[in-house]
């Protein structure tokens, strides 16, 4: 049992010194669980609805995920104190200085993501300079690279290529040293003392989303009155019901004729509660498709 017990604080203790020793190059962190989600429970998951933004730390407690991140050795140390059990830690993305984006070249689809990125930068005539590269233990990797200050580079899932996701404004990579239940993240041998690099200009046009259609009127949103209530409706989503809000809004906008044009902004507004562009995408389609095939009565 004292083996047992003493496992976990020493994952701990090794993932805070990875944490503290990340800050220190001005990386911001949080504490990470095996599960590599936050560690810490967001502490509004029981807090009635409201109609207002989502928090994102103005209250001052732990738990907002990663706007939870910080450099500052001292409020690190609280985060890691108030999640015991984490084992791994997550660098924010976006941040200054570095404004870090992370590729992450997975494994888990049949496609060769390494090949897909080779091919993209023949086509678009880029080369991924030397950087900082991070291998996870499913046998993916991360490239760090950075962006400039003034281009906000969005979280994405496959747009890029199949097997290519992209960790941007939002978002966070898992820190090397972290440890997870399948294992241990570990950085590339040769790339440690490098600095995170520029991403190359042509790369970085591909990242961002392409230019959005010119809309009625400044502020208006498609469907009018009802499709802003229904992207409110999302927006006032907590932790644990923002896949449910997300779903029944697609429903109603589908079933009301405004699901193609509304989506956009159902994306963005489940985006600023918490979920991925990819988890957003994947439940309005759901929604798309139970509605249009809803049989006949």
């Amino acid at each position: 049992m004292a083996t047992t017990d003493r496992y976990p604080r020493q994952a701990t203790t090794l993932a805070l010194a990875h944490a503290l020793s990340a800050a220190e190059r001005g990386l911001a962190v949080i504490p990470l669980s095996r599960t590599k989600l936050p560690a810490l429970r967001s502490p509004h998951r029981d807090d009635p609805e409201s109609a207002g933004p989502p928090c994102h730390g103005e209250c001052g407690r732990f738990g907002h995920g990663v706007y939870d991140a910080s450099t500052d050795p001292a409020r690190i140390r609280q985060l890691f104190a108030a999640a015991p059990w984490a084992t791994g830690y997550g660098i924010a993305c976006g941040l200054s200085p570095h404004h870090l984006i992370g590729v992450d070249l997975d494994t888990k689809s049949d496609t060769d993501s390494t090949a897909a990125l080779r091919e993209l930068a023949l086509r678009h005539l880029f080369t991924i300079p030397p950087t900082i590269v991070v291998l996870t233990p499913s046998g993916g990797r991360h490239l760090w690279l950075t962006g400039p200050p003034d281009v906000v580079v969005p979280n994405s899932a496959g747009r890029l290529a199949p097997g290519i996701d992209i960790r941007g404004a939002g978002g966070y990579l898992v820190g090397p040293g972290s440890r997870t239940t399948h294992g241990v993240y570990a950085t590339a041998p040769g790339t440690a003392h490098l600095t995170p690099a520029p991403c190359p200009r042509s790369l970085l046009r591909l990242l961002l989303p392409p230019p959005r259609s010119p809309r009625p009127g400044p502020g208006s949103t498609a469907g009018g009155a009802h499709g802003r209530g229904l992207v409110q409706f999302v927006l006032a989503a907590h932790e644990g019901q923002r896949n449910t809000r997300l779903f029944w809004a697609a429903c109603r906008a589908y079933e009301d004729g405004i699901g193609p044009e509304l989506t956009e902004d159902l994306v963005d507004a489940a985006v600023r509660t918490g979920l991925t562009a990819r988890e957003a995408r994947g439940t309005i389609t759901s929604a798309a498709r139970m509605t249009t095939h809803r049989p006949e009565p």
